[in-house]
């Protein structure tokens, strides 16, 4: 269940419909359901805890101000992590001051990271993965949460990024490399998901 102060909510429908009716304690709530988590996802992608800020509060804006354009409040959870990632996608497409847009980012349809990635990142601590996905350079950082971890393909990032599939799969290539020797230096060791074949 969802608890805010005295308000109840019994499932995410209900809570995810008070949103839809613009009631403060619900939106409070639904703030709070998603701040910790995806704030992480905030952190993978940008530079520095303020750009994760930044992207994380611009998402939210985004999502209340679009949140009665959810007609199946059960899938609230995708849809907002979505909606995070496709914020940080355009913060880093505006800060970069490069054109890495070609296909309007709403219209990529979102996917759903593999269970076997899923089970890999359970693994590691989220501090310990945030810390070393951060020492990427931006380009290798980014290619690498949409392909490892969010589970686009390579079109999708050409889209997303502006840029050829060619690209996209020789920044995952580097990145990987380079992520790879990070993990082994620290210990963690090579795990699957990003040895696997693209």
């Amino acid at each position: 269940m969802i608890f805010f102060q005295k308000q109840k909510f019994t499932s995410l429908t209900e809570l995810v419909e008070a949103c839809q009716r613009s009631e403060p304690k619900a939106q409070s709530a639904f703030y709070d359901r998603y701040k910790r988590k995806l704030r992480g996802v905030c952190l993978r992608y940008a530079r520095t805890e303020s750009e994760a800020d930044d992207i994380f509060q611009e998402a939210f804006i985004k999502i209340f101000q679009h949140i009665n354009q959810l007609k199946s409040p059960d899938s609230a959870d995708y849809w907002v992590k979505s909606t995070v990632i496709r914020t940080a996608i355009n913060y880093y497409r505006s800060t970069t001051k490069r054109d890495l847009l070609q296909t309007p980012i709403d219209e990529i349809e979102p996917v759903q990271p593999s269970e076997e990635t899923l089970e890999v990142l359970e693994q590691i601590e989220m501090g310990e993965l945030l810390a070393i996905i951060s020492e990427l350079p931006d380009g290798y950082r980014t290619v690498v949460n949409l392909y490892f971890i969010d589970g686009y393909t390579h079109a999708q990032i050409a889209s997303m990024l502006g840029i050829v599939e060619g690209t996209s799969k020789s920044q995952l290539m580097r990145g990987r490399a380079l992520l790879i020797k990070k993990l082994q230096e620290k210990g963690i060791g090579q795990y699957g998901f990003i040895s696997k074949e693209d």
